[in-house]
């Protein structure tokens, strides 16, 4: 049976908006509020034909940086009704909007132009093909009578060679599209978009720039509604792997479940909570599994993140005789400098297409969420490690409490963000301390888990990922109020699209944590190049706000100033963007990250091994 994921009635208003469900499942959504311009001969171009598809698949904003190349393009755009295009600063920042966009709906998208905005871009296009996710990169690409010519054009390197940026995105991408005549380009967008929606990867359209606006046929009548084969699991296969695990989780005296950040690309969330309700069994999650599965459960012990893990979690999961690790990535990072204490033989490793039990056998084309529901009718009920982890559990201790006017601490500052959570916010965490500092927040119901309401980039860790994916997770979820925690020298990358926020009504908090430099490389390898110039930062958001759109800026150094600004951004002024710049000390870090950046320091420095 074919997933259906809607048509797009090209004479009527269109009806069908396709979002992103719970674990980012795309489906067809009714709903009653759109309506889509009629298509007319003029508009039965390459250009409306995408705009309309991006609709149809859920994408409501597109994050955009004109060239030349793709202006014509982005006339077609803005031209589809139910499309905004939201201008970025830069190309980075799009991608980075694009990536947070598609973490809340499913799907994203983006549209730079050839070669100097697809190399700017290529870096947020990596990070989101490390973090499975659907990213539709359009670039506005040569005119297409220059193909073949030998001609030299500008926005390349001099060469009368134009596929140096395709040969780029080929890495980063699951499909890439060059569209240079018009009798295929219908099926060529089709296809880039859904193996985008199957592999759950960003992929690569390039769109001649004389093209978007010509009328074609094959754009003139109602477009092909999209039909996906969903995957299947092998049934034999997946009867013998839930047979093969049951053994061997049933023979076991203290067995544990940990999710992994794959558990999002696998769809599988509800059916690792259906597991873990079936089973009995203590269950944590991977530091980059944060979010997708729910706190509030009464069997959730924490984050397992080795020697960094929350208290009392790792002591139960290295100690279990037997652990599922469902859709984990294992590296330097998640493994705290490969430092975790897990022995290959006491695990079951479910991956989304796979299950490897033990050192025994590895059964293929099984899909998780199958393998999680079928294994949960199949486990005897077993509570053990979570009634061990009740008898070693001691609450969490509270921070010493500040004197009046004592410098602010980071762990007096997370304490008070821990209060703002609720059903109504969101939690975007920058690479640095805050990946720490985030991870022991106590999410409540509604932030996290079928929402996914908290996220932060672990494999790729690219610093300043947080400023656009903030500004494109807010743009997805406008209900929501987004907490952002971004270190000064994460935000320095890409600080300048806190005027897209602000252009776009956003009424995001941002913490900006102003500790004078890159606090998470100096706990792997300290140095002068760590160091940065200080700014003023309230000053320079100011001067981005310059008097249009809502914002406020505050400047705090002690507890007592944060109370009352927290105090204003969630009162008189809940409906603004506030930016609350946090004076710490550079010394000033979470024990995790000390912990953490020792260890993988002494993973980065082993010596070469003998020849």
């Amino acid at each position: 049976m074919d997933t259906m994921l809607g048509s797009l009635d090209a004479c009527k208003p269109a009806c069908n908006d396709v979002g992103s469900l719970p674990n980012g499942t795309v489906s067809t959504i009714q709903g009653s509020a759109h309506s889509s311009s009629i298509v007319t001969p003029c508009d039965a171009n390459l250009g409306r034909h995408l705009a309309r598809r991006l609709v149809e698949i859920g994408v409501k904003d597109v994050f955009s940086v004109p060239g030349d190349f793709n202006l014509t393009l982005l006339d077609h755009l803005i031209a589809e009704p139910n499309l905004n295009v939201i201008g970025c600063c830069n190309e980075l920042n799009a991608g980075y909007a694009a990536d947070g966009y598609a973490r809340s709906r499913g799907v994203g998208a983006c549209v730079v132009t050839f070669t100097v905005g697809g190399l700017s871009v290529l870096n947020a296009i990596a990070g989101a093909y490390s973090e499975n996710l659907p990213v539709i990169c359009i670039v506005g690409g040569p005119n297409s009578n220059d193909y073949g010519t030998n001609r030299i054009l500008h926005h390349t390197i001099g060469l009368p060679d134009f596929s140096q940026e395709l040969r780029c995105f080929q890495t980063v991408t699951c499909y890439q599209a060059v569209v240079n005549h018009l009798d295929d380009a219908h099926e060529m967008i089709d296809t880039a978009i859904s193996t985008a929606l199957k592999e759950s990867k960003p992929v690569y359209i390039s769109i001649s720039c004389n093209l978007s606006g010509i009328p074609h046929p094959t754009f003139s009548r109602e477009p092909v509604p999209f039909s996906l084969s969903p995957k299947l699991s092998n049934q034999m296969g997946l009867e013998a792997a839930v047979e093969a695990a049951a053994d061997f989780l049933n023979k076991a005296v203290k067995p544990v479940l940990v999710g992994g950040p794959k558990l999002r690309v696998a769809k599988a969330g509800d059916a690792f909570v259906e597991l873990a309700d079936a089973c009995g069994y203590a269950y944590g999650v991977m530091p980059s599994a944060k979010g997708l599965v729910p706190e509030n459960h009464p069997h959730f012990i924490g984050t397992f993140w080795g020697a960094v893990s929350t208290s009392f979690c790792a002591e139960i999961v290295e100690s279990a005789d037997a652990y599922l690790f469902a859709g984990p990535i294992f590296n330097d990072y998640s493994s705290v400098g490969y430092s975790l204490l897990l022995k290959k033989e006491k695990a079951i490793i479910v991956q989304p297409d796979r299950v490897v039990i033990g050192n025994g056998p590895t059964f293929g084309c099984v899909l998780m969420k199958d393998f999680l529901k079928a294994l949960g009718k199949r486990l005897k009920h077993n509570d053990t490690s979570y009634e061990n982890y009740s008898r070693i559990f001691v609450p969490d201790g509270k921070p010493l409490k500040s004197e009046p006017g004592a410098p602010l601490r980071v762990n007096i500052l997370f304490q008070h963000i821990q209060n703002m959570l609720s059903g109504e916010t969101a939690v975007i965490a920058e690479t640095g301390d805050s990946w720490f500092n985030c991870q022991k927040l106590k999410l409540p119901k509604g932030c996290g888990y079928a929402e996914n309401r908290y996220e932060f980039q672990m494999q790729y860790g690219s610093i300043g990922w947080s400023v656009g994916a903030t500004l494109g997770y807010a743009q997805a979820v406008p209900e929501k109020r987004v907490i952002a925690c971004i270190g000064d020298g994460s935000f320095q990358v890409t600080a300048q699209d806190v005027s897209t926020m602000l252009r776009w009504g956003q009424k995001t908090i941002i913490f900006l944590i102003n500790n004078g430099g890159y606090t998470i490389e100096v706990e792997i390898h300290d140095g002068p190049y760590n160091v940065i110039k200080n700014w003023n930062y309230t000053g320079m958001v100011d001067a981005i706000h310059n008097g249009e759109g809502k914002c406020w800026t505050t400047k705090v150094t002690c507890e007592e100033e944060l109370v009352e600004a927290i105090e204003t951004a969630t009162g008189e002024k809940k409906d603004c963007f506030c930016f609350i710049e946090v004076i710490c000390h550079k010394d000033d870090t979470s024990k995790e990250l000390l912990e953490w950046g020792s260890r993988v320091c002494a993973a980065n420095s082993r010596p070469p091994n003998p020849q």
